[in-house]
This record gives structure tokens, C-alpha cells and sequence, in this order.
């Protein structure tokens, strides 16, 4: 009989599930507080191990990744077969076809446009203006994203983006239990405006392809470069270009805005850091723009983005299903489990951060990266499956949070409750409403 670690005992059938969907974050901490590194329990019948030692992380997603898939069917109603959800030979293929968007040299090349979307967007302030910063940071990504990778400027779609992201992102225990796919079908108030949401994004992401289909391999950007490949037109390739589109659109869309929203909460928390990332930039940047030129002097501002990620990674968890019995230090996950491995409860482990829950940028020394086993801090997952666009996000972090905060000091609206929300992104549940003042 398989020897399974400690966990927390079901109260009744169904209780773990519950449990987890009630407050999933909460929930994995009281588990690795309670029981350690590896923890199992039930979750809809299907044995879920929850696992928070680096050197197992970096087990599962490098030298053992074979061995697992990422388990995300559920996800294809909005994904499809993208590079998010895709495995085996497909996901290579796509990663292939797509990586050269994302080598050093081009992502150098978006530095101005991002950075001009970050000026088009505070040009708009006024002074004491109250802005939820949330939809702010969201209209910055989302153009920064259409002008990028798709040639295109996606502003106008910015509020419509933004509402159906908000109904088409679900909680990832909808993901993590397949038997769950039922509900689906289900006359329910939350299913159908989940529906809504993604026939909005589906809509949205036709039009860009029509938009741009005429001028294909006339511009620099990724989907020109993938419309001219696509020179097969069938209904499997446009689909499968419609599902490309769309997870480049979500994956640089919202989990950007969510991390530069993130940041903005703790720098207005933090008023000593705040001072010093204001000294930085008048030093570095003075009364210009930032440019490319920029980035490696503002340490500062890279690990404020760095400690920010820590603190509230948008990709807060990740998990992978077991494609047959896998050993963990003395136990066995059996064939088809679930593992999960939690950003913000590792990113939060005081074996590898002193004092964990303290927002401290300047922990970031040379020396301190050179320590840290590698997968103590995973913000961009890891290993074949890493996000394809870290380079990208952090780069656009931090030369937006650079401009914006060269010119202005937001605060925190009183009273405003900031209560992270863990969807399939971790995000500020009411927004984050803040008073912009010139500096």
C-alpha cells in the first residue's frame, strides 16, 4: 500500500476541495506550516500532494518534467491549445515558432514603446486625481502588448478587456479538478457571465487577426511573423493561430498589470523605499524619459519589482499531474496525482528570505541571488514551461513604474480595502484605488 505524507484529515467527502476553494492561500500555509514539505491530501477524489522544498520544485519542473503534464484542460474553453495549455511536440513546435519575439535584442527594441504608453497613460492625471491604479496599469499593458507583439493599439478594448477578464479568470481549483468540467453546463449565474467574458476576449482577439491578416510580413512585429507562417489557411491553423494570439494577449496583459499594481501598493506602504526609488530616478533619469540605456542603474527599481514579485507573484501557484508513480524523498505521488507548488507560500519561506513578510528591495545583493537555491523564488514558473515572456514583464515593470514614478507620488485612497484575490492570477480583489500628487 503507497505510504502518503502527512495532511490535514477530511472531515467528510469533499472537505479538502472545499477547504482549498474557500481560501486557497490561507489554506496552503496552514498546510506547510502544519505538516512540512510535502503534504497530502483528497481534492475530487484525486490525490493532491503539495510540495514546498526548492530542491523538489526544481525536481518536478527540470530534471524530472517528463514525467508530468501541466493538467490544464480545463482552461482550453478560453486558451484552447495556446502555448499556456499545449504539451508534447505541439508546445515545442509553438515555442519555437514564437521565442524569437521574445530573444534579448528585439525585447531591447519595446523599451521606448512601453515606455511612452506609461507617459500617454499619466498625461491623462490630474493633480490629487483618485485612479483606480488596477485599470490604470491594465491600459498600459494591454497597449504596450498590441503594439509590441501585434502591431495593432488595443486602448479602446481596454474596458471591455478588463471586465471580461475579470468574469473569464476562474479559481484554479476549477482547473485542478476535472470532475469539476460539469458544471459547465449548468444554468448558474457565475458560469454564464464566465461565458460572457470569454466570448468578449474571443471577439477581441478576432478582430486583431482581421485587422492585421492584409498587412501580414510588412511589419517587425510577433504576429506578423505568425501570419506569414500560417501560409496554410484552414479552419486547425486559424484556430490555432486564434489560440496563439490569445495567450500572448492574457499572459502579457494581465499578469504585467497585476505586478506593477502589486508594486504600486507596497512603494505607497513604504515610504523610506518610496524616498529612495525617488533618488534613484532623479539620479539615473533627471527630467528625461527612461530609456533601454537605463535599465542596469536602476537597481533600485529592479528590486523593488524583484521583492514585489516575492511578495505577491500574479502566478501564484503552478501544479503538474504525475503521468506515472513518482518518489518524493520516501513517499509516492501515484500515477496521476496532482503536485502543487505554491509561489506565494515558498516565496514566503523564511528557510530562504529573512523575515519573509517584511517588503525589502535591498535583500536582492549580488550575493544573496548567488545563495538562493534556484527554485526558492519562481515568479515565472521554471524549466521547458517557464513563462516565455519574463524578459519582457520584468523589463516593462520596471520602466513603467521608472516613468510613472519620476513624476508622480500615488497613495493608497483611506479606508480602500486591498484584499488579494488568488484567481488563475493573483490580483487586487476592489481594485486599488490611490491619489496621484506631482512630485
Amino acid at each position: 500500500m503507497t505510504r502518503f505524507p502527512p495532511g490535514p484529515k477530511s472531515s467528510y467527502p469533499g472537505s479538502g476541495f472545499l477547504r482549498f476553494r474557500k481560501d486557497p492561500m490561507g489554506f496552503l500555509e496552514r498546510m506547510a506550516r502544519e505538516f512540512g514539505d510535502i503534504v497530502h491530501w483528497k481534492m475530487g477524489g484525486q490525490n493532491v500532494f503539495l510540495i514546498n522544498d526548492a530542491n523538489l520544485i526544481r525536481d518536478v519542473l527540470i530534471t524530472q518534467d517528463k514525467k508530468f503534464d501541466k493538467q490544464l484542460e480545463a482552461a482550453r474553453s478560453l486558451l484552447g491549445l495556446g502555448l499556456t495549455v499545449s504539451s508534447g511536440e505541439l508546445h515545442r513546435r509553438q515555442r519555437q515558432s514564437i521565442q524569437p519575439g521574445f530573444y534579448r535584442d528585439r525585447i531591447a527594441k519595446f523599451a521606448e514603446v512601453m515606455v511612452q504608453c506609461a507617459a500617454r497613460a499619466q498625461n491623462r492625471w490630474g493633480e490629487n486625481a483618485t485612479l483606480d491604479i488596477k485599470r490604470e496599469m491594465e491600459r498600459i499593458a494591454l497597449r504596450v502588448v498590441g503594439e509590441t507583439l501585434f502591431g495593432v493599439n488595443l486602448e479602446s478594448h481596454a474596458e471591455a478587456v478588463s471586465r471580461a477578464m475579470t468574469r473569464a479568470i476562474g479559481s484554479p481549483s476549477n482547473m485542478m479538478v476535472p470532475m469539476l468540467k460539469w458544471i459547465e453546463k449548468l444554468p448558474l449565474k457565475g458560469v454564464r457571465a464566465a461565458k460572457a467574458g470569454r466570448a468578449v476576449m474571443h471577439a477581441v482577439v478576432d478582430q486583431v487577426i482581421r485587422e492585421r491578416r492584409p498587412s501580414a510580413g510588412q511589419t517587425d512585429d510577433l504576429l506578423s511573423s505568425l501570419l506569414v507562417a500560417d501560409d496554410q489557411i484552414n479552419d486547425a491553423s486559424d484556430r490555432q493561430l486564434h489560440d496563439e494570439v490569445m495567450n500572448l494577449l492574457i499572459a502579457g496583459y494581465e499578469t504585467t498589470a497585476n505586478a506593477m499594481s502589486w508594486a504600486w501598493y507596497l512603494i505607497s506602504q513604504h515610504p523610506k523605499v518610496e524616498d529612495c526609488l525617488h533618488r534613484e530616478l532623479d539620479r539615473v533619469v533627471g527630467d528625461r524619459s527612461p530609456t533601454m540605456a537605463d535599465f542596469e542603474a536602476l537597481r533600485l527599481t529592479q528590486n523593488v519589482i524583484r521583492e514585489s514579485l516575492r511578495l505577491y507573484p500574479p502566478l501564484w501557484i503552478i501544479w503538474r499531474r504525475t503521468l506515472e508513480d513518482y518518489p518524493l524523498n520516501g513517499y509516492v505521488a501515484p500515477a496521476g496525482s496532482l503536485v502543487l507548488m505554491c509561489q506565494h507560500v515558498t516565496h514566503r519561506d523564511k528557510r530562504y528570505f529573512p523575515e519573509p513578510l517584511r517588503f525589502n528591495p535591498d535583500r536582492w545583493t549580488e550575493e544573496f541571488k548567488e545563495h538562493m537555491p534556484k527554485f526558492a523564488y519562481f515568479p515565472f514558473g521554471g524549466g521547458s514551461r517557464q513563462c516565455i515572456g519574463d524578459r519582457f514583464g520584468f523589463l516593462e515593470a520596471v520602466l513603467v513604474v521608472a516613468t510613472i514614478a519620476r513624476k508622480w507620488k500615488l497613495t493608497l485612497a483611506t479606508g480602500h480595502p486591498v484584499v488579494p484575490a488568488p484567481l488563475f492570477t493573483l490580483r487586487p480583489k476592489y481594485g486599488l484605488r490611490m491619489i496621484a500628487t506631482r512630485r
